[in-house]
């Protein structure tokens, strides 16, 4: 079963080599990882993957090959002695709850009950105790209370006993090595140049070359100058996680376009709004911040500054101190938003929404305002007006 596993992850281009599997192999079989699926994923992270910048391909191939029931049992078939499991299991019980634990007959039985009720079951159900659904205390489902069971389709735990938790939601940084679907994303990009020689003199000028020998008598007289590079300076901000979700291709394609038609390019990512700091590493974005203070001393005004996002959250997360949804923001996103538009002379928004879903009002309404209307869709004629009001 993990040779499979190891080429799903193989499949989600991560490039781990078969010397690295068989060190996750031999992990497993010291017990450096047993019983517990988070620590087998974080085992077999570390094991087959050697760059971060591949923890998101990862985590998609390890939820695409573990999603399902089965794929859990077999896991835990191979893997898991069943005495242990159950040891392992009643550590995070109260004494209240392992007098509980025997009215399924146990984690084997809770297993084989779930697979029975999901060949019985035909349609949806909520409360009660026995059938999978929400709330209640069936063993099985979401928003509920059992002491064992399985959490289903529910995005976060309630009380923290549920022998199996499917999804865990990270926030992922943008791939840059992605190819584009999108050639038309580098062409809309181009209009924002200017091109320069800087740097050392280390390319050929052959039209000087050939003037300067004419000129000597033909003995030759080799003319050089520095790399000719597109100039502008570009600083990009990226909201990540949430309702930006649905958006991440697009997301990773411009950021990838960006990365090659830009020498002088800086990026951050943010989450809803901008506050008083923002990060370049999602895996430690609490405690490796850049200040948004710095940002305004260290980058000049002429970079050109595009914000990325949906811009849709609560009105307060952009106008009142307290706002923000992950952290105590002392003053509200509005004010550094406005700060970061006083600072850089050209800045823009592009936003992956439709622009028939924008409307005057709410959180839109808002950043538009902030922005002075310079907010454009994430397609390619959104991308063509942006590039121009940064050229203007």
């Amino acid at each position: 079963m993990l040779i499979d596993f190891f080429l799903e992850v193989r499949r989600a281009k991560v490039p781990a080599s078969l010397r690295e599997f068989l060190d996750l192999l031999e992990a497993l079989q010291k017990r450096l990882a047993f019983a517990d699926m988070e620590e087998f994923y974080y085992l077999s992270r570390l094991c087959l993957v050697k760059d971060e910048r591949h923890f998101d391909k990862f985590d998609r191939a390890f939820k695409s090959y573990f999603e399902g029931i089965e794929n859990i049992d077999d896991l835990m078939e191979m893997l898991i002695p069943d005495d242990w499991l159950r040891a392992e299991f009643e550590k995070h019980l109260s004494e209240e709850d392992k007098a509980k634990i025997d009215s399924l007959g146990g984690l084997e039985e809770l297993i084989e009950t779930f697979k029975k009720r999901m060949e019985e079951q035909d349609e949806r159900h909520a409360g009660g105790n026995k059938w999978i659904g929400t709330g209640g205390t069936s063993p099985f489902g979401a928003n509920g209370y059992n002491p064992e069971g399985f959490r289903i389709g529910q995005k976060n735990g309630r009380h923290g006993r549920a022998v199996k938790v499917w999804e865990k939601r990270e926030f992922k940084d943008l791939d840059d090595s992605i190819t584009l679907g999108i050639r038309n994303i580098k062409v809309a990009l181009r209009r924002l140049r200017k091109f320069a020689r800087q740097g050392a003199a280390d390319q050929l000028d052959m039209d000087d070359t050939i003037r300067s020998t004419a000129r000597n008598a033909g003995y030759l007289d080799l003319k050089m100058v520095p790399e000719r590079h597109n100039a502008v300076k570009v600083l990009i901000f990226f909201d990540v996680g949430g309702s930006m979700d649905p958006h991440v291709r697009v997301c990773e394609e411009l950021f990838s376009a960006a990365r090659l038609e830009f020498k002088h390019m800086e990026y951050f990512y943010f989450h809803n709004f901008i506050y008083e700091s923002v990060w370049t590493n999602n895996i430690r974005r609490m405690n490796e911040t850049t200040s948004t203070w710095d940002i305004l001393h260290k980058y000049t005004p002429d970079y050109k500054v595009i914000f990325v996002g949906d811009a849709t959250m609560a009105p307060y997360e952009i106008s009142h101190p307290g706002g923000s949804i992950e952290h105590w923001n002392e003053e509200a996103g509005a004010t550094w938003f406005q700060r970061v538009s006083d600072h850089f002379r050209k800045v823009v928004w592009l936003n992956p929404l439709p622009e028939s879903y924008w409307g005057t009002g709410g959180s839109l309404g808002m950043t538009r305002q902030l922005v002075n209307d310079h907010m454009y869709p994430l397609t390619i004629d959104g991308l063509e007006s942006a590039m121009k009001q940064l050229t203007k």
